[in-house]
């Protein structure tokens, strides 16, 4: 499975990311990162840029248009969206959906890795 993750600026929830990318198992990570953020992502994985200044509907083509070639053709990917504002996670879950693939919500507790359905 694909692991899809955004990064905010909202440095304060990088944490609930990096225990994702640290022990999540996955085939390929990408990264949506925020232009502005500065974030010590894997080697491994594949960032897209994006500023978010950008209109929510032009925010979602353009994901679409780079997650699409970047996705295996898995039918759901997991998604942490723990950084980022309400704007920047609508522009990816549409963007997943129009792909088209599932979601399935990650994020990693006391408990440990737990998936949202």
């Amino acid at each position: 499975m694909e692991f899809v993750a955004f990064i905010g600026s909202d440095r304060e929830n990088w944490g609930q990311v990096t225990a994702l990318l640290n022990r999540l198992e996955y085939e390929k990570c990408i990264l949506i990162v925020n232009k502005d953020v500065e974030f010590p992502a894997p080697e491994n994985a594949k960032i897209i840029e994006i500023k978010s200044d950008m209109p929510l509907l032009e925010m979602k083509e353009y994901l679409v248009n780079k997650l699409r070639p970047l996705l295996s053709g898995d039918f759901e990917v997991s998604l942490s969206i723990a950084s980022g504002n309400g704007k920047e996670h609508m522009a990816i879950v549409s963007s997943l959906l129009s792909i088209p693939v599932g979601i399935k919500l990650v994020v990693y507790t006391k408990e440990g890795i737990q998936f949202l359905t």
